[in-house]
This record gives C-alpha cells, sequence and structure tokens, in this order.
C-alpha cells in the first residue's frame, strides 16, 4: 500500500472527497466504523483500518473523505519517512517544502501537536516522538 502522504489531496490512491464505497474498494472492509455527531448534529462516519494504522472520517449528507489519521511507520512525506523524523526535523522539512505558517500546543491528553495550517496538517508528539499525523483538504 502506498502511504505517500499528498498535501492537501490524500494519501497514495486514497483522495479526499471520496465516498466510503471508494475506499472500501482500496482498502477492503474497516476493523472498526462508529458515527459521531457534531454541535450542530450533522453525523461524521468514522472507519478504523488497524492494520494499515489509518483511520478515516467521512462528513456530509453523501458523506465523502474529509480527514485521515495516520499512524504507520512507513508513511513518506515529500520523500521521507516522517515517523522517523523528530520535531525539529519534521520542521525544517515542511519549512523546506514553503510550509511555513505552523503553532505549537499541548494538547489536554499530554501529545504535543504541531499544525501546518497552510498544509492541513498536525503532527502529535509523545516525549518528542512521533506517534500520528491528521491530514486533510
Amino acid at each position: 500500500m502506498d502511504l505517500t502522504i499528498k498535501i492537501k489531496e490524500g494519501l497514495g490512491e486514497i483522495r479526499f472527497a471520496m465516498p466510503v464505497e471508494s475506499v472500501h474498494a482500496l482498502l477492503g472492509e474497516a476493523n472498526e466504523a462508529e458515527s459521531i455527531y457534531n454541535a450542530v448534529d450533522e453525523p461524521t462516519t468514522v472507519l478504523h483500518y488497524k492494520e494499515q494504522g489509518l483511520t478515516m472520517f467521512f462528513e456530509g449528507g453523501e458523506p465523502c473523505l474529509q480527514c485521515i489519521d495516520i499512524c504507520n511507520e512507513g508513511t513518506t512525506l515529500f520523500g521521507k519517512e516522517i515517523f522517523n523524523l523528530d520535531e525539529q526535523e519534521i520542521t525544517q522539512l515542511m519549512v523546506a517544502n514553503n510550509y511555513l505558517e505552523q503553532d505549537m500546543e499541548t494538547e489536554d491528553w499530554g501529545e504535543k501537536r504541531i499544525s501546518f495550517y497552510d498544509a492541513n496538517i498536525d503532527f502529535y508528539f509523545e516525549e518528542g516522538e512521533l506517534v500520528s499525523v491528521s491530514i486533510g483538504k
């Protein structure tokens, strides 16, 4: 499986705005599926692919892919395996590729988040190690 992050496009062959059925065609059935609701009671379908280390979020009247959470060490970004990089190396990689608008915050649950808003990407760290990446369109 291709685990190349394509900024604002998707991951490998998986593209944002794909319907659930198209993702199933690429990845098969999810290990777990759930529905959650936002503040205005709009449903979000969440598909967990545990073996691949992926969680997909689908929103809208005809649900389409909006966000992917990635916890797979084989993931690449700009030709680098990002789970082998530390915070400074990831920041340097993003800046070298002209993504400059960044923010850092420690989440309530303890993970440090580094966000690059112009790329719609968040990197989450525990004790200096990358534990997950969240990408959106």
